[in-house]
């Protein structure tokens, strides 16, 4: 396998990560959420120097094999509720639809839908006389707001149905109109027994599609000028990657927290760690996983902030809050996020015009972080700004000092993530927590002692930890049909055509018939009781699931590109650590500390030391506090051990 470039772009930096050669370069830029093509090519650039010593994307294009990326830009999205307003339609006599909707996140809802919602008469669909009229609902939607439009009928012949609505559709409002709105026809996207699980995966992915679309696009064309071997790949929330023209936008959804994941798995095996949370805090979400034996939990039926979708998703909980949300005051107390900064304004120390406060202002105040070598030394730091922001929005309000005020927003910042490890899986004595992101490592002591975990592994590559997962996927697609009948023969045409989208889609990867693995399997519901029966080479429907309430057809083609690392990594005491500096840091006690600063890249194998301590490496700092040890690896990652002797 050639040069392989990964990037994994969330909503304040993208993270750009190399493997070439057995080496594994990386480098961090700014997003630009005005055009997220400019920090794409920002990263491409700024990796080239490092490789070659000199700018030189041309090259670096011309040599790679495969670009893979992904985003938090969805994620981000829906945690703080920014994007387009859908217009929902439905079949008349639907009203428990919508309620069962609503029911799982009213909220949500109301924010994508509100009362947006139409209903056509199915039986008017196929008279001519009201055919018109039937279509001019969607002038309706458009007026109150909506511009984006999701049909979803109720009906057990609900793709015949909205087959038969989409035509009166397009005869009235044609696509090359610039009046247009864009349509998404809910049994086109999936096929499910549920209506409630169809419509909102319907719904949330007609809100992710635009901004994915326009993107992703536009950066794939870009990188066609240079002559690139292979297509862009965008790495999705089920773990493999497909070219952009075969992506579903739903499946961008926490798609770089899976690569993080994906990261762990290879981590966690090295170590023969068996109970694993996870913690991967970036500029706006902390995602919060849990690997236990090696094993990811993922449900094949995800959810997406609690509401049912009809895609699998690995179980990672997105908790709204990172290195640049916003810290604030209601009532007395202090609140953390969901909103978030992002790289543009930034927090109030980038000095962007950016006036709210930010863990990242605290950290600096604290004098955790370097203002000098921030970012690699690419974006000095204000600390006047930091203090004038925290003094106006968080010290004022409080009726205290702001040295007092940062304690107090370094405990609810740790506290927040603590409380979302803690609901989300348990702890027990064997737990360790697994530290990484640009943010991940600083705070991750004091999260671990909120949460009852005594060790804490932070990776070498900690920084771009799930951009470097990422390397780790193979190219895939995936179908699913709802049988119309419990028959041999409806499984076997079933079965074929699947097996023939596959080829297409797999041959527009560039791989032949024969060049990718088939994997078949037949989910069952009967009543309440589900069940997974895997498919072989002899296609045949098992007696067993005669009498099912509902089966479905599943099919995965996988064109195999990583490879298994099952080497042992140990983790041995050997020289003290030699610091490569000190730094002023203020105590609980408000008093000022002078503490060791330990660089990554200058401490070998076995070097160790103790806190209160300050590790660091141009895209990461880890406060080490008192009463921890750290060792490192054979490997250049870190275990930091509570009470260790």
């Amino acid at each position: 396998m050639g040069m392989l470039i990964n990037i994994d772009n969330g909503g304040t930096l993208t993270d750009i990560c190399v493997l070439k050669d057995q080496n594994v370069y990386k480098t961090k830029t700014l997003t630009t959420p005005y055009d997220l093509s400019k920090c794409l090519f920002d990263g491409l650039k700024s990796i080239s120097k490092v490789i070659y010593g000199g700018e030189d994307i041309a090259r670096l294009l011309t040599e790679v094999e495969h670009i893979r990326y992904s985003t938090t830009q969805g994620t981000n999205a829906i945690v703080e509720r920014k994007g387009p307003k859908i217009g929902l339609i439905l079949n008349k006599g639907t009203a428990r639809l919508v309620k069962n909707m609503r029911a799982h996140d009213p909220e949500l809802f109301d924010f994508l839908v509100g009362d947006r919602i139409a209903e056509v008469n199915l039986k008017d669909l196929k008279n001519e006389k009201k055919s018109v009229d039937t279509a001019t609902v969607i002038t309706g939607l458009t007026s109150s707001g909506a511009n984006r439009i999701v049909v979803c009928f109720d009906d057990e012949d609900a793709t015949s149905l909205e087959s038969q609505f989409k035509s009166l559709a397009f005869d009235v409002y044609p696509r090359h109109l610039l009046g247009a709105v864009p349509m998404l026809f809910a049994s086109e996207l999936v096929d499910d027994v549920s209506v409630d699980r169809r419509g909102w995966t319907a719904l949330i992915n007609s809100f992710l599609h635009p901004a994915m679309e326009s993107f992703l696009y536009n950066a794939e064309n870009r990188l066609r000028e240079y002559r690139i071997k292979n297509p862009l790949l965008i790495f999705r929330n089920d773990g493999n990657a497909s070219r952009v023209a075969k992506t579903i936008a739903l499946k961008t959804y926490s798609s770089g927290p899976r690569g993080g994941m994906e990261g762990v798995k290879t981590f966690s095996k090295q170590y023969k760690l068996s109970d694993v949370m996870t913690m991967d805090v970036g500029g706006t979400t902390t995602d919060i996983g849990h690997l236990v034996d090696l094993n990811l939990n993922e449900e094949r039926r995800g959810k997406v902030e609690g509401v049912p979708i009809s895609f699998s998703l690995c179980e990672i909980h997105s908790e709204g809050v990172g290195g640049s949300s916003i810290l604030s005051t209601k009532k007395g107390a202090i609140q953390v996020g969901p909103e978030s900064v992002g790289a543009v304004p930034g927090p109030a120390s980038f000095g962007r015009g950016g006036k709210s406060s930010t863990i990242t202002d605290v950290n600096l105040l604290l004098g955790l972080l370097d203002p000098a070598t921030y970012f690699g030394g690419g974006l000095k730091l204000d600390a006047e700004r930091a203090r004038s922001a925290i003094d106006e929005n968080i010290a004022k309000p409080l009726g205290c000092s702001v040295d007092e005020a940062l304690h107090k927003l370094q405990n609810a910042y740790e506290q927040k993530i603590s409380d979302g490890i803690k609901n989300f899986g348990n702890i027990s004595k064997d737990t360790v927590l697994l530290a990484f992101g640009g943010a991940g490592p600083m705070n991750a002591c004091g999260i671990a002692e909120l949460s009852g975990i005594n060790t804490v592994y932070v990776p070498k590559a900690a920084s771009v930890f799930s951009a470097f997962g990422i390397g780790s996927c193979d190219i895939g697609q995936s179908y699913s049909v709802v049988l119309s009948a419990n028959k041999q023969a409806v499984l076997k045409q079933a079965y074929d055509g699947l097996i023939e989208r596959a080829e297409r889609d797999m041959f527009a990867e560039g791989y032949a018939k024969g060049d990718f693995e088939i994997a078949a399997q037949l989910f069952s519901e009967t009543g309440k009781k589900e069940s997974i029966h895997v498919l072989n080479a002899k296609v045949t429907l098992p007696k067993a699931l005669a009498k099912a309430d509902s089966i479905t057809l599943e099919i995965i083609a996988t064109k195999r590109l990583k490879t298994e690392n099952n080497k042992q990594v140990k983790t041995k005491k050997g020289k003290a650590a030699t610091a490569s500096g000190k730094r002023i840091i203020l105590g609980e006690d408000s008093k000022s500390q002078n503490v060791k600063v330990y660089s990554v890249d200058k401490m070998k194998p076995g070097a160790f030391g103790v806190g209160p301590a300050v590790i660091e490496e141009d895209y990461f700092t880890c406060l080490v506090r008192e009463g921890w040890e750290f060792v490192v690896s054979e490997a250049g990652d870190i275990c930091m051990t509570k009470g260790a002797k």
